[in-house]
């Protein structure tokens, strides 16, 4: 099985990684926009051939693992040149653009669009790690608009590397993945805006910063270059998403104005039913 992964980074070097464990006979093709990245993922193992967009006629399997604006430009240029038999999906974090854009493509069926709910704040080759998708949802859109053989094949992949299916459609998913991923990325890159305004001695930072802090501002060491372009394409679903939490931030502070800590303690003990929800997530 040929496979070939466009963005050799955390996402990309992780499915390969897993796909060479878990597939014997896979040969991974990597390309990437930067030469040292390849260069990095053949010697620490993760690629066996450097490869370019051109040589894709030969796949059995591509992967998009690049940032969703980048994706929405070269998912056309892929799909025009694969052969028929070849399976293509994408993993970013924004579906219903990149859905819509080959929506009428004459190769729609050879596309499988997905998001594995996975990921650190790390990027590039060396930040790819065995087994990150084990256990973690694997959203699907639009399954039906894919031909059932490369269906197979895709949830052959899936199903090896462990991960837990879960059907949407595209509208949907971008809607509710606002609310668990790209808010909270939003959340972390403003509190680490915010410290780093306010704290100009960064030794202050260092000495004072607990656990705490350190668990909710992690998101913030992200990569931008990835995330600009997700909040672009999520525009309208994540600016209502910043309109309730900034409401309920206004609330928080206003009661705090008016020593309303009896309202403040009632407010976080009702959002401890998080703890219900999110029982068994990693």
């Amino acid at each position: 099985m040929n496979v070939f992964i466009t963005g050799i980074g955390l996402i990309g070097g992780s499915f390969a990684i897993d796909i060479k464990a878990t597939f014997n006979e896979a040969s991974i093709y990597g390309i990437d926009k930067n030469e040292d990245n390849l260069d990095e993922a053949l010697a620490l193992g993760l690629i066996d051939y450097k490869s370019s967009i051109d040589d894709i006629k030969s796949a059995d399997v591509v992967i998009i693992a690049i940032p969703v604006d980048a994706t929405v430009e070269v998912l056309p240029i892929i799909l025009d040149k694969i052969n028929e038999d070849c399976l293509v999906f994408d993993v970013g974090s924004t579906k219903e653009k990149l859905c819509q854009t080959v929506s009428d493509h004459v190769k729609r069926r050879n596309y499988l669009a997905v998001h594995p709910i996975a990921g650190t704040e790390f990027s590039g080759p060396q930040a790819a790690i065995a087994n990150l998708y084990r256990g973690k949802t694997n959203i699907i859109c639009e399954v039906e608009k894919t031909a059932f053989k490369l269906q197979e094949r895709g949830m052959e992949i899936f199903s090896r590397l462990g991960m837990r299916i879960r059907y949407m459609d595209p509208a949907s998913h971008d809607k509710h993945i606002a609310y668990v991923s790209h808010l909270s990325h939003i959340s972390s890159f403003m509190l680490g805006k915010t410290v780093i305004d306010k704290e100009k001695n960064e030794r202050d930072i260092f000495d004072m910063a607990g656990s705490g802090f350190a668990s909710t501002v992690r998101l913030a060491k992200s990569s931008p270059a990835m995330w600009a372009p997700i909040f672009r394409h999520n525009k309208d679903n994540v600016i209502e998403t910043l309109e309730e939490y900034i409401a309920n931030l206004e609330k928080f502070r206003r009661l705090m104005k008016e020593d309303a800590f009896d309202q403040i303690y009632q407010e976080m003990e009702d959002t401890n039913h998080i703890k219900t929800i999110l029982k068994g997530i990693n």
